[in-house]
């Protein structure tokens, strides 16, 4: 007999909320802004009537949510998650359960955790029990997937890729991590070292796209450029993907998991950041550990977020 219950991927930017049936997968999906800046109760309230607006009978057998921030190994809190200001510590779990007026189970997890959940049960990871999952897009988030569940550490910290440094010298990411991967693939970082580095080169498409002094550059015109053939927008790409590469030959090296799956909006630019990525993983990953060492893309988009919260409640419920 199928289960159906509520996925929500909880951004700075949208909420997303996904009804998903445990034999037929997601449903039907609902999205609307997240509305951060009016702080922790308003975005709370928002998260409760997207659940709502996306089944009023509320006809699910429970609720997971997938939040930015560190989540306690009982899936309940969220800490100090980037770009919700005014967050500190949130018990996200007992403030829907309130405003939903339902005793069943509401689980937390971070949110890059949730998406390697839900590509090791419906998207790319499925051939795999163990892999390294990487989301690009605000930031850079970080997950590891042993035995198709995830591996959370002893606090449910593990994963952060984002902040491991490939330069101690490096930028200065949000973290506070000098060198962090973050600091060079996250999309405002990546912006703002594509238009430093572009800015001084002779016009290109991606001067005409961009605006006077690049000013409105971003990865999507970057990306539109490089596949209308701009080189030195496609130069951009090459060297995100080698710093992408040098951290998760580290990874490589740390956890010997030769399988790397890459989501998030970012990775959308497809092998123009995911190739100069492969060749620079596999100069960086010990020789005893290169065999089936392969980047594979995420190609569920969004939904997978969605479908891996609600993985979440599925297990619970078994």
């Amino acid at each position: 007999m199928s289960t159906t219950v509520v996925g929500v991927d909880l951004g700075g930017t949208s909420i997303k909320a996904g009804l998903v049936d445990s034999q037929k997968g997601l449903l039907r999906s609902v999205s609307k802004p997240t509305e951060a800046l009016e702080g922790p109760d308003h975005v709370l309230d928002r998260v409760a009537q997207a659940v709502l607006e996306l089944n009023p009978e509320q006809q699910y057998s429970g609720v997971g949510i997938g939040s930015p921030g560190s989540v306690n190994l009982a899936r309940t809190t969220v800490t100090s998650p980037p770009n919700f200001p005014g967050w500190r510590t949130q018990n996200l779990s007992e403030a829907l359960r309130q405003r939903l007026g339902r005793d069943i189970p509401i689980l937390v997890e971070n949110d890059a955790n949730v998406a390697a959940l839900g590509s090791a049960h419906f998207g790319a990871g499925r051939p795999y029990d163990d892999f390294i999952m990487v989301t690009l897009g605000t930031g850079v988030g970080g997950a590891i997937i042993v035995g198709n569940k995830i591996f959370r550490g002893s606090t449910g910290g593990a994963g952060e890729i984002g902040h491991m440094s490939i330069d101690y010298e490096g930028p200065v990411a949000r973290s506070g991590v000098a060198g962090a991967i973050e600091a060079y693939l996250g999309q405002r970082f990546l912006s703002r070292h594509a238009r430093d580095r572009l800015i001084g080169r002779p016009p290109s498409l991606i001067h005409e796209l961009a605006g006077d002094d690049l000013r409105e550059l971003t990865p999507e015109l970057l990306y539109e450029a490089a596949i209308q053939g701009d080189n030195a927008a496609a130069d951009i790409f090459k060297w995100a993907g080698h710093k992408l590469g040098c951290v998760l030959g580290s990874a490589v090296n740390l956890l010997d998991i030769r399988k790397i799956i890459i989501g998030g909006g970012q990775s959308a630019a497809g092998d123009l950041i995911l190739e100069p990525a492969r060749r620079s993983l596999k100069q960086c990953v010990t020789p005893g550990l290169t065999e089936g060492v392969e980047i594979i893309r995420e190609m569920r988009g969004n939904d997978i977020a969605q479908l891996g919260a609600a993985r979440l409640v599925f297990d619970e419920l078994l």
